[in-house]
């Protein structure tokens, strides 16, 4: 991957958002995203298929869930700019991540 690829995939709030929240989870699935996020399923849907198209991440379908987590096959530059970046960033995701630890646990159950 290069860097050009790697920053015009995050060059858009939502998607960096996006991606900086799946990496400091591990694991996401598209319910909990649209609470931190506050953004419909379709919305949140788009973003993460540009993700993928730029193969940031990989989706995993459990039942009728998906679950995003990083591409294991991002170079390791990549992954530290992600890691440095929401360490040096906390006020840029400290709403999003509010609404995730406060949303319901079973709000993909239903």
């Amino acid at each position: 991957m290069s860097p050009l690829v790697f920053f015009k995939c995050l060059a858009e709030d939502t998607r960096l958002k996006t991606l900086l929240l799946i990496s400091k989870n591990k694991e996401l699935c598209v319910c909990d995203l649209q609470s931190a996020l506050q953004l419909s399923q379709p919305k949140v849907s788009r973003h993460l298929a540009e993700l993928r198209k730029c193969e940031l991440v990989m989706d995993e379908r459990r039942g009728k869930w998906v679950y995003y987590r990083l591409n294991p096959s991002l170079p390791e530059w990549a992954v530290e700019v992600l890691d440095v970046s929401e360490q040096h960033n906390a006020d840029y995701l400290s709403d999003c991540l509010e609404r995730l630890s406060c949303a319901c646990s079973s709000s993909c159950d239903s």
